[in-house]
Formats: structure tokens, C-alpha cells, sequence
């Protein structure tokens, strides 16, 4: 909703529509746009949904409040991403997850979509920000519950606040990136113990 997308010339890719993706029992259409950046000889694939993105802000009401469903759009972005990558018949090397919008994605790949070949040698970086909201709904663990994830896997999420949610990434990610000063010491500190790489903050 915030993207002029007549300005920036987006267009829905036709050969990837039908595709849908069901949350909390409820079916939602998945829609791919893309646009190009002629300068960089890049195309860029956007993840779309009417009841999800067409917002005028990204993750607050007018009133500077997370919105409420912040939860089920983090978990249809990660989903429909790798749904898009399937069909595009893709096979990353590296997936960059930026943001909390992105922390569901690394614990979908590497149990919901362990066994697809196309996902066999992608590997995770996590980028971590000062972004996540500070609490989910009660519900959201169960919400994310898909494919060979657990409800075992997602114990961390039995207290469902942002800090929980970056562990949960972080566990199921192959190497971190902080990217913003003063991120919780203890997801540093989980970072630290998991044996993972971290490439600290760098105000530069």
C-alpha cells in the first residue's frame, strides 16, 4: 500500500497467480508483482495480498500501534516466499531474512521445506533489528504450525514476544548479521551460545 506502483511500473506475474496460501483455516490469495531496476539489470518480486499489504504504513495504525495481525502476515510473507521460489524454480544459495517480518522463514526452511530439493543447499543469514513488536497474540505459535513444524519446535513461542520470535529465527539460521546498535543482549547472548557466526554492528 505504500508502493506507487504505477510510478514504479509493478505488474502482476500471471504465470505465477493461483496459488493460495491458508492461515488459521482462513484462504487467502497469494499475489506476485514485479518490477525492474534498469540500473542494476535487476528485477524485484513483491509478495501481495489485499488483506494483508494494501496499507498505507508497513507495520503501525495511525496511532503508532503494531497492528493486530502483524503475526499472520509475517507468516504468509514467509510462506509466500518460498512458494514463490518453488515456482520460480529457484535454488538460493543464500537467503537473507531482514527484519521480524522475515523470522519465520529460516525454522519453514529447514523443516517444512527440508526435504525439497530445490531448498537442499541454501543456507540462512539472519539480519537482526531493533523492529520486532513486543508482544504476538496468544495464538500465534499455533498459527505458525505448518508441515513437519511442531508445536515442540516452537516452545520458545509459548511466551510469544519479539525476543522469542528473533531466538526461534536465530536457532534455525546459519549465520547473523546485527544490524542496529543496542539489540537485546539476551538474543546476543542466545546468538553467542547456538555456536553461530555474528557479524557484529558496524556504525560505518
Amino acid at each position: 500500500g505504500c508502493i506507487n506502483e504505477r510510478k514504479n511500473q509493478l505488474h502482476e506475474v500471471i504465470r505465477l497467480s493461483g496459488m493460495n496460501i491458508v492461515i488459521n483455516e482462513v484462504d487467502r490469495p497469494l499475489v506476485i508483482k514485479v518490477a525492474s531496476i534498469s540500473a542494476a539489470r535487476m528485477q524485484v518480486y513483491f509478495i501481495d495480498n489485499e488483506d494483508y499489504f494494501h496499507r498505507k504504513s508497513i507495520y503501525c495504525d495511525e496511532n503508532g500501534e503494531f497492528f493486530k495481525d502483524n503475526g499472520e502476515r509475517a507468516i504468509f510473507f514467509a510462506r509466500g516466499v518460498l512458494e514463490t521460489v518453488k515456482k520460480l524454480r529457484w535454488a538460493p544459495d543464500i537467503i537473507h531474512c531482514q527484519g521480524w517480518i522475515s523470522q519465520i522463514l529460516p525454522i519453514y526452511l529447514k523443516k517444512a521445506y527440508k526435504d525439497d530439493p530445490i531448498f537442499s543447499n541454501s543456507k540462512v543469514v539472519l539480519s537482526l533489528y531493533n523492529d520486532a513488536p513486543d508482544t504476538f497474540p496468544e495464538d500465534f505459535k499455533e498459527r505458525i504450525l505448518f508441515g513437519n513444524v511442531t508445536e515442540k519446535d516452537l516452545e520458545i513461542l509459548t511466551e510469544p514476544t519479539g525476543t522469542n520470535l528473533a531466538k526461534l529465527a536465530a536457532s534455525y539460521s546459519d549465520g547473523i548479521i546485527l544490524g542496529a546498535d543496542g539489540i537485546s543482549k539476551d538474543v546476543t547472548d542466545f546468538c553467542s551460545k547456538a555456536g553461530l557466526p555474528v557479524l557484529p554492528y558496524n556504525a560505518e
